[in-house]
């Protein structure tokens, strides 16, 4: 592997091919034969395949693509990197690391003396395995940041086809690992300033940006580009430069719009500041063995153990006959602040609910949980009426609930003795885990507050008598002012308050190998429309959905990728104070978008006091005939939406307006609910048709006109081009306050 530098994550190929070759060379313990011919004099019936001439480990080779798979104009062969023998066919195993697939052929073509990785790359720090980079920079020999570095030599491999071996055709019934995917980082820091002699400067030098881009490291806010400028033809600013990107000569040039050349400190408070530090995974144990290896984790696990004794959770006894215990196991996790930065360990002890029995073990599971919405309505509310936002961690919620039903449990892992041998643990409260826990934890909440709380006055008494009065009940952690808040960061200042997921999608886009892609100015093309690809090769499928499910969760905070996705981490919702006590809705739908089947696109979004608050794009679930069936569907819709979160604000004791506004951008569909009209064209959206007339006829609703200029839901519905995707993203009220300065 050093010999090729090869990664190491690639080793355990290295002794897949080491075995191989082992067992195929004489060995003089077996009297000058080979294990192989040795197993085969054990085993006769085994079937035996051809032996293949060695190649060079790690070297370069291309695999040729056949005619069926290949069209006139692609390439005939696929450079990859040679990584053995096949164990179950005759064929050369080759790997190619940008769509992480393995060949094996024996169509090959090898260049057994050019590694595949250079011999000048350094493995650095930065490993990774999910994706597959090789960052490499085209530096010109003129450039004055070349004359900094030393002179690099070549090292390539001997030819070993001297030294090949004669062995016998055998075969091995052996059982194919599966490939992993690798992902590897060429990169280095260069921290200490290299000691180099003073040379002149060409006068014909080529300019940096023309040949390199230099990425800088994100985690210092002094080397971010919103505050700093480096000039490459100053000597001194090269003796201070922080390259991390080994640098080489090469065919290839270094991504040319780095994630750090659109990141800035510039607008961040100081406790914001380091929150890009937290980019890289801390290690999890993953069983409780590895745990108690270490003393982070072990105490914390000690803890755990301690409270739920504490807490009374459980009781040893021996299991009734006729019942069956659940089994259990430790779940490890890290707590963050909202910097990014760790606040704590974490180690729970989780039943294994999927055991559990319907009408034995468990009845009723379901409980309520706060909406994302709902927690928009209440910052615009905060917001224009000076609330303090406080949060409160109640530890290990789940172990307060009260169970109704008989549930028995294993001896958890590590708390195994001889006296507790054969006998489990009976629960008395619930646990993480268990189908009914977050019931059990909700009606004992709901006892609580309903039991406890009187609305005082004053805000501030309030918040301090509800933090004692649930401190008298739970196990609870103040943590202040609200900053972060399910994976998103809240800021707040006199003007307002910002919620981002800039650290989700930085984490998203670490994971998909992305951090060094080139981001756009609008989320889609605005001239092409997405249509099925019945051509295209199989993709990852788990990996595809698990993907969308993060893309979903990030349009929480990120309105202008309801329909798409964008490149800009630091953008999010804008909470402002306004003069305005309204509830406006505006709605609007493309009709017969999908090319695959013609259904349109719903698309509303939704205002209290000012403020974006909720938000949808949804295909419909039938074909609309006319574009005013099409909004017209979309407006009842809208209306619902509108209609809750007038009956949110209610609850909350907020007097608003009691006439919501809506707008939409089709004349047709107004005047088809103003006016009782029933024609051909109309007659099978009669329901929403009576339900629109409805609520204009009592009062809750008034139906305005907008131009399509004007239309902020036209954002939720379409690929819009730059200027005007700018100017409904302002509508919106995103605002980017890591945007470069």
């Amino acid at each position: 592997m050093i010999a090729s530098n090869v990664p190491k994550q690639l080793w355990g190929e290295a002794v897949l091919t080491a075995t191989y070759l082992i067992n195929r060379m004489p060995s003089r313990i077996l009297q000058f034969k080979t294990p192989c011919q040795i197993l085969l004099a054990a085993y006769p019936s085994a079937r035996i395949i051809s032996s293949i001439p060695i190649k060079v480990f790690g070297c370069t080779t291309f695999v040729h693509i056949h005619k069926s798979q290949r069209s006139k104009l692609d390439p005939t062969a696929t450079k990859c990197i040679f990584l053995g023998y096949s164990p179950n066919q005759k064929g050369y195993k080759c790997y190619f690391p940008t769509t992480k697939k393995f060949y094996t052929s024996m169509d090959v073509t090898f260049f057994e003396n050019q590694p595949f990785y250079p011999k000048t790359a350094i493995q650095g720090e930065n490993w990774s395995t999910d994706e597959f980079q090789c960052w490499e920079t085209e530096i010109s020999t003129t450039s004055p940041l070349s004359s900094s570095l030393p002179p690099q030599t070549d090292t390539t491999l001997s030819d070993p086809e001297n030294n090949s071996l004669d062995v016998p055709s055998v075969t091995l019934e052996l059982t194919t690992q599966g490939s992993k995917e690798v992902i590897v980082y060429f990169r280095r820091n260069l921290k200490e300033k290299p000691e180099k002699p003073p040379q002149k400067e060409p006068e014909d030098s080529t300019p940096p940006e023309q040949n390199q881009e230099l990425d800088q490291d994100p985690s210092n806010p002094n080397s971010q580009l919103g505050n700093t400028i480096y000039d490459l033809n100053s000597s001194n600013d090269l003796d201070d430069l922080d390259q991390p990107i080994a640098l080489r000569k090469g065919v290839r040039s270094c991504t040319q719009h780095p994630i750090s050349n659109h990141v800035s400190y510039g607008k961040l408070s100081h406790n914001f500041q380091a929150f890009i530090t937290s980019l890289e995974d801390d290690r999890i144990p993953s069983n409780i063995q590895e745990a108690l290896q270490q003393p982070e984790w072990k105490t914390v696990v000690q803890e755990e153990i301690q409270a739920l004794e504490k807490n009374g959770t459980w009781e040893i006894s021996e299991l009734p006959e006729g019942k069956r215990p659940v089994g259990c196991k430790w779940i490890f996790t890290m707590k963050h602040n909202p910097d990014g930065s760790i606040n704590r360990f974490k180690a729970q002890l989780v039943a294994k609910g999927f055991t559990q029995s319907y009408g034995i073990d468990y009845e009723e599971i379901f409980a309520p949980v706060a909406k994302l919405n709902s927690i928009k309505v209440l910052l615009s509310v905060a917001v224009n009426l000076d609330w303090n936002l406080h949060q409160l961690d109640v530890k290990n919620a789940f172990l307060n609930g009260e169970l109704e039903e008989e549930v028995y449990m294993k001896i958890p892992p590590s708390m195994e003795t001889p006296e507790n041998s054969g006998k489990v643990c009976k629960l008395r409260k619930s646990l993480y885990g268990l189908k009914q826990s977050p019931r059990a934890w909700f009606d004992r909440m709901t006892r609580v507050v309903k039991k406890t709380w009187v609305h005082p006055i004053d805000d501030e008494v309030g918040i301090g008598n509800l933090k004692k009065l649930l401190a008298r009940e739970f196990e609870i952690k103040d943590l202040g002012q609200l900053r972060y808040f399910l994976g998103m960061e809240v800021g707040r200042t006199k003007e307002g308050i910002v919620v981002t997921q800039r650290k989700y999608v930085l984490d998203l886009l670490q994971e998909t190998g992305m951090l060094g892609c080139k981001p756009m100015d609008t989320p889609m093309d605005p001239i092409g429309k997405i249509d099925k690809d019945n051509d295209s090769h199989p993709t990852d499928k788990d990996r595809y959905q698990r993907l969308v499910g993060k893309l979903i969760y990030l349009t929480h905070t990120r309105p202008d990728i309801g329909f798409a996705v964008s490149m800009s981490p630091g953008r999010g919702l804008y909470f402002k104070k306004t003069s305005s006590r309204e509830v406006e809705v505006f709605t609007d739908a493309d009709w017969a978008g999908s090319l695959t089947n013609r259904r349109s696109t719903t698309g509303y979004c939704s205002y209290v006091w000012g403020n974006l608050v909720t938000w949808r794009s949804k295909k419909q679930s039938v074909v609309a005939r006319s574009s005013a069936e099409a909004e017209f569907r979309a407006m009842a819709h809208g209306i619902c939406e509108g209609m809750w979160l007038q009956r949110i604000l209610k609850e909350l004791g907020i007097i608003s307006n009691s006439t919501m506004t809506v707008l939409c951008d089709n004349k047709a569909t107004i005047s088809i609910a103003k006016n009782p009209v029933q024609h051909d064209r109309t007659k099978h959206v009669e329901i929403d048709h009576h339900f629109i007339k409805e609520k204009l006829e009592g009062g809750t609703i008034r139906l305005m006109y907008i131009p399509s200029s004007r239309q902020t839901a036209d954002i939720l519905i379409k690929a819009l081009p730059k200027a005007t995707y700018k100017n409904m993203k302002s509508k919106l009220g995103m605002l980017d306050i890591y945007y470069p300065t």
